[in-house]
């Protein structure tokens, strides 16, 4: 029996089945209705008010948060209708700042695009908004609450399928407006810097941070030698903006696009994520021939390694201390390139083209820096890149294409793959396993860790061990994992995470609109050029194995190779929302102590801990040395952990005699480091 019924939408009859509202029914008609706050991957939210229809019998009501009916008669466009619409748009662009010709979004925004469609020229009403400050607070994303429609997209996104919350609604009526938690800055607060909130803003009040105009600076430094990396991702991506199919490879036209504009050379981010699988492969198979910190989890996503940071500091140990492969990039070209180009260490300028604005958080990391400097100078997106070229008038898909530049030009099909979800797995899988087995591989692929599903599971048989690995993206999904771990549910040796949907294929950089189809093609399409590498096994990529040689002591896991690429990472969880001083010192650097309040859990013992800390540091007469503040944060701790930070000290599971045994150590640091001071300055006056 048929589940398929019928309606009629404009005199056309439509067939539907389980579609979840009018609107998809409608869209699937091959009818466009406006929409801002809809989003296929979102709960729908219905707050717009763009996506009217009428209903014969039942009078106008919202497509998107109206069920399909057998026999309905329905009306898209009506004369009621589209002077609602255009109201409501005119409405939206009276608060609305209107400075379009120099907005990043410009001629790819939702609120530009339905003003024209619905011929909205002029606009009637005053703005009744006072205009807020942009918050620059982030090195990953920029938002300008004067751009903010109030759809919600963003504050979805970021709950249900990261699982943060970092934005949310604040206030009501006139006043309501989508801020951080205590209408602190975005860089403040939890945020992972994944950028999917500005994936799907769609009038730009979130948009990527923008970082071109440094690379501009840097290429007609003529004293400066500059270098480029392109991440595997943006090769199946960045030809959309020019006409080209998703997942079409313009890798080869990319790289002379960038010669033109004046790149010394371009190089492969796929040669270190080779490099990345040498130490990370081998990182895994010494954990689990000991069976020690297994899981494992992959550390390539710089946005879920500060959400473990944040949210499950216990974790860092089973994170591999591999950096990633943009990382490890930064390390060795400052290393290697300074002797090749015949420039000094400080002139030479290595930028990233990156589908991911988290990169730019990572890049701008201290560990990642030498002397001050980072190893990674500039991070672009996928679609910072396709500005410049047009700003030159470069026809991108005109051009023949070019080669990378070698010896960091050079990577296998494995390395390509890093861009999609499941790659990093399988290009770790290709490697261990040989290496476990002691043969050949009968076949690199390994289709099980494949797919755009949410998470992924493979038991594989390897010289009769058992190796069981997953792999998972969206942090909200990531969190049910580690959730069925800690159960005892699941059981994996291996795991690998990635931020955004489908992985680095739709990072924040990437063009805008990537819907699941479109993840498909880009996955497909970097899937097709590992077939077309000569080879397609890290281990085989021999001028890595030089580079090894030659400057990385040798062999992965070396100590050379440990101090160029590998990392530590910092726990998080200390991370507030906002802050209240409470008592204040009278000295120079006075001990800092911060006591966590949750603001969601009733009865929260913090506050019971922090009129403790500040009558004992009354009553040892600490008050002029010390900084004490109350920190309110919106993560309730699952164990009832009170977290305190006392100079630079987490206090793990604090007790009140936990606390003070820390402040006498510290205090006792720094009296004696007063007294010192004293002594100093007297010999200095006699």
């Amino acid at each position: 029996m048929s589940d398929k019924k019928t309606l009629t939408v404009n005199g056309q009859e439509v067939e539907f089945t389980n579609e979840r509202n009018l609107l998809e029914v409608i869209r699937k008609a091959g009818i466009d209705i406006p929409t801002f706050c809809y989003h296929s991957e979102l709960s729908i939210y219905g707050a717009c008010r763009l996506c009217l229809v009428e209903v014969e019998g039942r009078g106008i009501m919202a497509a998107c948060s109206t069920m399909p009916g057998e026999g309905m008669i329905v009306h898209t466009d009506t004369k009621e209708i589209r002077s609602m619409r255009k109201i409501s748009v005119e409405l939206l662009l009276a608060n609305h700042e209107r400075e379009c010709p120099t907005c990043v979004r410009s001629a790819n925004c939702a609120l530009q695009n339905i003003a024209s469609r619905l011929g909205v020229d002029k606009i009637r009403f005053k703005s009744l908004r006072k205009h807020q400050p942009i918050d620059h607070s982030s090195p990953s994303l920029e938002r300008d609450p004067n751009k903010c429609v109030l759809c919600g997209d963003c504050v979805r996104v970021c709950s249900e399928i990261q699982g943060i919350g970092a934005i949310d609604f604040a206030n009501r009526g006139s006043k309501a407006k989508v801020a951080p938690a205590f209408d602190s800055e975005i860089g403040k607060v939890e945020c992972v810097n994944c950028g999917q909130c500005a994936a799907v803003c769609p009038t730009g009040a979130i948009v990527p941070k923008q970082d071109r105009n440094r690379v501009w600076d840097a290429l007609y430094n003529k004293e400066k030698t500059v270098v480029v990396q392109i991440a595997p991702a943006v090769r199946v991506a960045l030809g959309e903006q020019f006409g080209a199919r998703p997942g079409e490879n313009v890798a080869g036209k990319l790289v002379a696009a960038l010669k033109l504009m004046g790149f010394k050379h371009v190089y492969d981010t796929s040669f270190t994520a080779d490099m990345t699988i040498f130490e990370e492969a081998t990182e895994f198979l010494g954990r689990f021939t000991e069976q020690r910190d297994l899981p494992m989890f992959t550390s390539c996503c710089p946005a879920w390694v500060k959400y473990a940071e944040i949210y499950f500091p216990e974790l860092l140990p089973n994170i591999s201390s591999c950096r990633s492969p943009q990382a490890m990039f930064g390390s060795v070209a400052k290393k290697v390139l300074p002797e090749q180009l015949g420039c000094e260490r400080k002139d030479l300028i290595v930028v990233s083209i990156m589908p991911c604005t988290a990169k730019k958080f990572e890049a701008s990391l201290p560990k990642f820096a030498v002397d001050g400097v980072p190893e990674v100078d500039i991070v672009i997106t996928t679609s910072e890149a396709a500005q410049m070229i047009n700003s030159m008038g470069i026809d991108l898909m005109s051009l023949e294409p070019e080669a990378f530049d070698m010896p960091m030009g050079f990577a296998t099909g494995a390395g390509v793959i890093f861009g999609t979800s499941g790659g990093v797995m399988e290009a770790a899988l290709r490697y261990a396993v040989e290496k476990v087995e002691g043969k050949p591989l009968a076949s690199v692929d390994f289709k099980a860790v494949r797919g755009m599903e949410h998470r992924k599971e493979a038991n594989l048989n390897v010289a009769g061990k058992e190796i069981r690995v997953a792999v998972v993206h969206g942090l909200a999904e990531a969190k049910k994992l580690i959730s069925d771990i800690r159960s005892g549910a699941v059981h994996y040796d291996f795991v690998e995470v990635m931020a955004c949907p489908g992985g680095c294929i739709s990072g924040a950089g990437q063009p805008i609109g990537a819907t699941d189809a479109i993840r498909k093609k880009r996955q497909l399409g970097l899937y097709a050029a590992d077939k077309t590498h000569q080879v397609q096994k890290s281990q085989d990529n021999y001028l890595v194995s030089r580079c090894y040689q030659e400057h990385l002591g040798g062999c992965p896991g070396s100590k050379e190779a440990h101090h160029r690429l590998h990392t530590i990472y910092q726990n998080r969880s200390q991370l507030f929302d906002a802050k209240i001083p409470i008592m204040k010192g009278s000295v120079e650097n006075p001990l800092q102590i911060t006591v966590t309040i949750c603001a969601k859990q009733e009865n929260c013992p913090g506050q019971l801990l922090l009129g403790m800390i500040s009558q004992y540091v009354k009553d040892q007469g600490y008050a002029g040395r010390v900084n004490l503040d109350a920190a309110f944060s919106s993560r309730p701790q699952e164990d009832g952990t009170i977290c305190v930070t006392i100079g630079d000290r987490i206090v793990e599971r604090t007790k009140f005699t936990n606390a003070v045994n820390t402040i006498e150590q510290l205090e006792n640091q720094a009296a004696f480091a007063l007294i010192k001071k004293e002594i100093d300055l007297s010999v200095i006056n006699s």
